[in-house]
């Protein structure tokens, strides 16, 4: 496009400048060179243009996503782009967030890099102590739409996590408890949450979700879960349709890994083009 606009800028420099007597100095014709300097100018006035609208469509994009609307909105971050690269400043509730901000940035067109500054709020927490096995449940559940995250509490000692709250079936009241016995470091769960039927059904209007945070909890989901946390896994979606390239052990891990995906916020199917070493 910048060569294409460089060019027509040229020739409507040059047939303007068809009609006037060159000037000369020196055997030279001045006139042709401030044309073309012109036309140069014109160009990079251009692209300046161009480079700022990008710059404020990704600001833009990334405080309208989902992940900002929905698990983002407490926090305090601004997005400054400046030729594609994106820097994050502020303030977030979880450690947690940091990585899901970048990683929702990461996948907005134009992006070419992310340098992250976010600070969060607390310390974090030591690997595989209580608090840090209940934050990675809580994760886990989180992005998947088969349960429910927001009803069910979870508590942990000594590595054995508790569950309570409400489950609207049987099967996800199970379903919760496989995501949970899924996270590394979780020695056993009981479960206590109650079912509760839902008196009637009501109909539910699917809620659009871009494509960068798709890409976002898909990749936090499959880092979150032990048997998918060491995959080499590449995550891209298009129009809610993710795709998945890397490598697995096997076909079991191969298999788990389009099972996982598929339910999470806003994914439509799942292609899996992942390699079995």
């Amino acid at each position: 496009m910048k060569t294409i606009r460089f060019i027509t800028l040229l020739v409507a420099a040059l047939v303007m400048g068809a009609f006037d007597k060159p000037v000369q100095a020196e055997g030279k014709d001045t006139r042709f060179e401030a044309l073309l300097v012109a036309a140069m100018a014109m160009g990079s006035i251009d692209s300046s243009v161009q480079s700022k609208n990008m710059d404020a469509r990704i600001e833009t994009s990334a405080r309208q996503s989902y992940v900002f609307k929905t698990y983002l909105q407490g926090d305090d971050i601004l997005i400054v782009s400046k030729d594609g690269a994106v820097t994050l400043t502020g303030t977030v509730a979880e450690h947690f967030h940091k990585s899901l901000a970048q990683e929702t940035v990461a996948g907005l067109p134009g992006v070419k890099s992310v340098d992250n500054r976010l600070e969060a709020k607390g310390a974090l927490a030591s690997a595989h102590s209580d608090a840090w096995l209940r934050d990675k449940v809580k994760i886990t559940l989180l992005f998947h739409r088969s349960v429910s995250a927001g009803t069910t509490e979870v508590d942990v000692k000594n590595g054995i996590v508790t569950l309570r709250g409400v489950a609207t079936s049987d099967a996800q009241k199970e379903l919760t408890t496989e995501y949970a016995k899924d996270v590394e470091g979780v020695k056993e769960v009981n479960n206590e949450m109650t079912v509760t039927k839902p008196t009637k059904k009501a109909r539910t209007v699917g809620e659009k979700i871009d494509d960068a945070s798709i890409t976002a909890q898909v990749k936090m989901m499959l880092l979150s879960h032990r048997s998918t946390s060491a995959l080499n896994t590449t995550v891209e979606t298009k129009r809610g349709v993710v795709t998945l390239y890397g490598k697995a052990s096997n076909a079991a891990e191969l298999s788990l890994a389009s099972k996982l995906a598929s339910d999470v916020n806003g994914v439509k199917s799942v292609t899996n083009r992942m390699a079995i070493e």
